[in-house]
């Protein structure tokens, strides 16, 4: 066994005086690191505290500490008359001391030395860059939030007694869901009360946890042709079949689905109804009944995603089909919040109860409590009624950018392509009426400082269109984003 004289403890134990962790537990973890790496093996006599002070040019009594915590943690042990020792089972070979430096806790293994099953379907599709001006999928203007109302309110929960704040069990705060199922049935006529509701973090999670439940490999889901792909990863990670129906001016085709429906298991079929992504269309209030008696008919699922219901601009939204639904074959999921910051945001399901029986096991496994604090604060903003105050102040401002967005799109690219301007949402489609090399377009852009990323572009022998959001840029933005546009295009075209 190497004598304490022979172990270079000064090449492999670095300490650092101005580390906010103290000079004994950095000496301590990192012999036990040592320890753990087999280069310090069983049997290993360290030096005495006064020699491994002179070594590593620390106080006695600092050695003196890293010993009572190796002791502590069972790592040593004190013999009389002999000295300190590593403990632990025998090792065939000890490792070379020489080799520890290169392979320093600092330097984290690359690789795992397991094998793992990897994902093509879950690659993130979603990119960054460095552009001053972007474009997007329809997204708010963080720029907008009310974020001294936001923090007054959080403030005050976390001051004020926590009487409310202890209502909550496994699945969220109980003062918020209750709040929040009494919002839902006055704005989107959906009659159900907390015990239909399930907070999640996102549509995402939402979607993700009805998947999971609903879904089997090899059943059958509709989506509107073109649909949203982070919704379609998630069911092609379930296994499921996914077949496209087409969407015309009013949605999605019903004599379509009827057909389908006619001649095979349809499982579930899954809309965005308000405004159809990425299109914007919404779905008519006939063809919406007439999805419902399908429904019922053929026994599928209704998937219904209302991402952005509560941004409408020109008339009142048609009513979410949840709300006429009286056989519990919708299940309705949604975001609230989306106007406020991204902190403040959640998602929900709404479905009959014994379904979110089900569901808040799996919600119990994912996100067990959930943001209690915030749910609170989102909550009150309910009740005190802040958050109709605030959509009606933001909406005005979205509404006039999606007018001046339609205006400069028309100007600047009514050459090019058709477009119309929606009755709500954040985005706008928009179809090219000569062939263009989207992905080159979007390449050309960047170079030109202004990003469209990939998600946005969809282009096949039969269509080439964009998904543009507005919400995310002022009215200056909006005229430099569409010069640099303007002169792309043009350039090859």
């Amino acid at each position: 066994m190497d004598s304490p004289v022979e172990i270079p403890y000064q090449s492999f134990i670095k300490t650092d005086r101005d580390s906010d962790v103290s000079l004994y537990m950095q000496i301590a973890n990192q012999l036990i690191n040592a320890i753990q790496r087999g280069y310090l093996p069983f049997g290993t006599k360290l030096p005495g505290t006064r020699a491994l002070s002179q070594i590593l040019e620390v106080h006695r009594n600092t050695i003196v500490a890293v010993y009572d915590e190796l002791f502590a943690q069972g790592w040593v042990e004190s013999l009389p008359n002999k000295g300190t020792f590593v403990i632990g089972k025998d090792q065939d070979k000890p490792l070379e001391i020489k080799n520890f430096e290169k392979n320093h806790l600092e330097n984290y293994p690359k690789t795992v030395g397991f094998s793992f099953k990897t994902s093509n379907i879950l690659d993130n599709p979603f990119e960054h860059s460095n552009c001053e001006y972007i474009f997007n999928d329809g997204i708010p203007d963080i720029r907008l939030t009310q974020i001294d109302q936001h923090s007054r309110i959080y403030s005050s929960i976390l001051k004020r007694k926590a009487h409310k704040i202890g209502q909550y069990n496994q699945d969220g705060s109980e003062f918020f869901k209750k709040n929040l199922s009494q919002y839902l049935n006055l704005s989107r006529g959906l009659p159900i009360s907390k015990n239909n509701l399930l907070i999640t973090r996102s549509t995402e999670m939402s979607i993700y946890i009805v998947s999971e439940i609903l879904l089997s490999q090899g059943d059958t889901v509709l989506v509107g042709e073109l649909s949203y792909f982070s919704v379609n990863m998630i069911f092609q990670k379930a296994g499921v079949k996914i077949q496209p129906i087409s969407i015309d001016d009013e949605g999605i085709n019903v004599e379509e689905v009827r057909k389908i429906c006619e001649k095979q298991k349809i499982r579930m079929l899954y809309l965005t109804p308000h405004h159809h992504y990425p299109t914007t269309v919404t779905l008519s209030a006939q063809r919406r009944l007439e999805l419902l008696n399908l429904a019922n008919e053929f026994g599928f699922i209704i998937l219904e995603d209302d991402y952005d219901y509560d941004f409408h601009y020109d008339k009142s939204p048609i009513l979410p089909l949840a709300s006429a639904d009286t056989n519990g074959m919708v299940v309705y999921i949604g975001s609230f919040g989306k106007s406020l910051a991204p902190g403040f945001r959640t998602g929900f399901i709404v479905a009959p109860e014994n379904l979110m029986i089900e569901m808040r096991k799996y919600l119990g496994i994912i996100d067990r409590q959930g943001d209690v604090l915030m749910e609170h604060v989102l909550g009150e903003m309910i009740e005190e009624g802040e958050i109709n105050r605030y959509l009606k102040k933001s909406l005005k401002i979205y509404q006039e950018r999606r007018d001046h967005f339609s205006l400069l799109l028309n100007e600047y690219l009514g050459e090019f392509i058709d477009f119309q301007k929606p009755s709500g949402g954040l985005a706008i489609w928009a179809e090219w009426k000569i062939p263009i090399n989207l992905m080159q377009l979007s390449r050309n852009c960047t170079h030109n400082n202004l990003f469209i990323p990939k998600t946005l572009l969809y282009q096949n022998k039969d269509l080439t269109g964009m998904r543009l959001g507005f919400g995310n840029l002022n009215f200056e933005e909006m005229e430099k984003s569409f010069e640099i546009f303007y002169k792309t295009a043009k350039s090859i075209s």
